[in-house]
């Protein structure tokens, strides 16, 4: 099941990848789970136009430092803006682009963009036959459909080949049940019967078991690992089983990285989301996060955070 996966030349040493995640995957995070084992990590998914108008707040988002390999995940609808942002500076550290077709999120659907583009295939495939002319490696994220009963993962995914996308990755879900519901793997097993390029796996991988499960009934080339990586980070430790690092202490590396990289401010603001999640299923969670984003500094987040994981 575990094994490294090359992608049009990029080779990542495992097929246990983080999902591109939107607030929370920037450059510590995604260190953070490449250190646990993660064989390729993704940006939060970034906007097309905000490169193209040098947005400020877009470029923060792609800070990629030393992390190898590099993809970052693009979204929208405009073709020749989605290539000029392919081949724009910005990007030109990255070794994979991932074209965003799959956010179910009002706010990007009803501008075109994300999964509205499972509404229209001919659009989407322009979007990606000119981001693969920008000469990158691209590839696409997209769900198996719009409304319940939808599967149009097959057909996409050969929409995708024949675009020239290197990759796919496809979350098992349709649109309206946004995260929601068991993903249905049999219509991703079909995407990867409909193509001969590397085929991701998303939803519902929380452990082992689950990553062995789903490539099993999807017989997909790897796994996407999204909302258990926030919940516990190890994750990629307990799919790949290594050792995991007591939360605590990653905590406090992450705590420190984001902090150094971003400011203060920010990071109190994140990493008590951060801890947020890390706290769930703990005792005394509520009351420990209750504590924890009422803290005005690293250092409170810190002191707060040491006691909380105390016992690991």
């Amino acid at each position: 099941m575990l094994h490294a996966l090359d992608i049009a030349g990029m080779v990542c040493p495992n097929n246990v990848f983080l999902a591109p995640l939107a607030g929370y995957t920037n450059y510590p995070f995604r260190m953070m789970c490449a250190r646990l084992g993660a064989g390729l990590t993704f940006t939060e998914m970034v906007s097309a136009k905000g490169l193209l108008y040098e947005s400020e707040e877009t470029k923060k988002l792609l800070y990629c430092g030393s992390e190898s390999p590099k993809a970052a995940q693009i979204f929208g609808s405009d073709p020749a803006v989605m290539r000029a942002a392919c081949e724009s500076a910005e990007l030109a550290p990255f070794d994979l682009i991932d074209i965003n077709m799959g956010c179910p999120m009002p706010k990007i659907v009803k501008n075109g963009d994300g999964s509205a583009l499972l509404e229209d295939f001919p659009l989407a495939e322009k979007v990606i036959s000119a981001c693969v002319r920008s000469g990158k490696r691209i590839s696409v994220k997209f769900r198996i459909g719009v409304r319940e009963g939808d599967n149009i993962a097959a057909e996409f995914a050969r929409l995708a080949e024949g675009a020239g996308a290197c990759m796919i990755t496809v979350h098992g879900r349709v649109r309206e049940k946004l995260y929601s519901g068991a993903p249905d793997y049999a219509a991703i097993a079909e995407a990867k019967n409909a193509v001969s390029i590397p085929v991701i796996a998303n939803g519902d991988i929380w452990s082992r078991r689950d990553f062995e499960r789903v490539l099993a009934r999807t017989g997909a080339d790897g796994g996407m690992v999204a909302r258990a990586a926030l919940c516990r980070p190890q994750t990629f430790c307990d799919i790949l089983g290594t050792q995991a690092p007591p939360v605590g202490e990653l905590f406090a590396r992450q705590l420190e990285e984001t902090r150094a990289l971003y400011g203060e401010r920010f990071a109190v603001v994140f990493m008590r989301k951060m801890a947020a999640f890390y706290c769930k299923g703990r005792r005394g969670a509520a009351e420990a996060k209750r504590r924890l984003f009422a803290a005005q500094t690293t250092q409170e987040v810190a002191d707060l955070a040491r006691e909380v994981f105390a016992e690991e």
